[in-house]
């Protein structure tokens, strides 16, 4: 995917806000990403996103990365592929790796035979299903600027993600018809989705009264849809690992009501920046009386706990301690690497 994304991509907009972050604070940052991205100093195996996505194809990303990294001298790697974690140890550098995914027994395994890699949750709830990997948590940040206040004065509710089972949309759409409220969804399925079962689910849920489908969006376009909804719905199925749309919503004022399931209670500040809830029923009461949410205050509060400033303030603590563990000279290298 390029960074940062044109539409679908939370963990490449992360990169993104990284990158900026960084590069703003006096690092000098290499990205290795696809070639449509945009970074000061970027590198590239190949030139467009691999879709759908391919795990050989990021073997190779990866194979080249570490093989430019180690014949540089970079004081730190930071990854966001699982591949990378297997190429890490022979970079000459250490390694800080951020977990975006859920839990999957098979890469824990592998992330727990790799000595000297320094590992990152995304949220508490994430770091308590790696108990093998002592995990630090730094959540997500985002630029406040880049998703203003709005009033939702669409009178819409709104889904933003995969449409895909662990996701939910049917329940979102479900619960917005039982408040009386229009939805509007932004997203498609995914091949891996995209079984006959989840797809005649979809195809009902979609064509029912009041449902509009959006498609994929990103950018400008994001934040109007996001800024213009009464309330983003979350009806979690998984144990969602962050859910950065939470905080994008958040931003423009508009209220979350999530399940709480995976990172959402430690995210939603309850009755400031959103609602957590058991059930669709229980959804579909808070959406229908939401007229004296303070907006205002929901993006005040978004923007002290979610900024792209206080995310990269926190790993650069995160990237100090592990080049001091290494026992690297301060400035032995002259710039810091970023392997996306």
């Amino acid at each position: 995917m390029a960074v940062p994304p044109r539409g679908y991509g939370g963990t490449e907009l992360v990169v993104h806000e990284l990158v900026r972050g960084l590069t703003g604070a006096g690092h000098h940052v290499t990205l290795f990403a696809t070639g449509d991205s945009r970074a000061p100093d970027l590198r590239f195996v190949y030139p467009a996103p691999v879709w759908p996505p391919d795990p050989q194809a990021e073997v190779v990303h990866c194979k080249h990365a570490a093989r430019a990294i180690a014949r540089e001298r970079f004081d730190v790697v930071h990854a966001h592929t699982p591949s990378m974690v297997s190429f890490g140890e022979g970079v000459g550098a250490p390694c800080v790796y951020t977990l975006h995914h859920v839990h999957d027994d098979r890469l824990t395994e592998v992330y727990r035979r790799r000595r000297g890699v320094h590992y990152v949750a995304i949220s508490a709830r994430q770091a308590q299903l790696e108990p093998q990997l002592a995990c630090q948590v730094i959540h997500h940040g985002l630029d406040p600027q880049s998703y203003p206040l709005d009033r939702g004065e669409g009178d819409y509710a709104a889904f933003l993600g995969r449409l895909a089972p662990c996701k939910a949309p049917d329940l979102a759409i479900a619960a917005a018809r039982a408040a009386g409220l229009s939805i509007r969804l932004a997203g498609e399925i995914h091949p891996v989705d995209a079984t006959p079962d989840w797809m005649a689910v979809m195809a009902s849920a979609l064509a029912q009264p009041g449902v509009l489908h959006l498609g994929e969006m990103g950018g400008a376009r994001k934040a109007r849809f996001l800024g213009g909804a009464r309330a983003l719905l979350m009806p979690l199925r998984w144990e969602e690992p962050f859910g950065l749309v939470m905080i994008e919503a958040m931003l423009c004022g508009t209220p979350v009501i999530a399940y709480a399931r995976g990172a959402a209670p430690e995210i939603v500040d309850e009755g400031t920046t959103g609602f957590l809830v058991e059930d669709e029923d229980e959804m579909a009461a808070v959406l229908a009386q939401l007229d004296r949410f303070d907006r205002p205050g929901c993006r005040l509060r978004a923007a002290a706990r979610f900024s792209s400033a206080r995310m990269v303030r926190d790993y650069e603590r995160v990237y100090a301690r592990a080049i001091a563990l290494a026992g690297i000279p301060v400035g032995r290298a002259e710039e810091s690497s970023y392997a996306g």
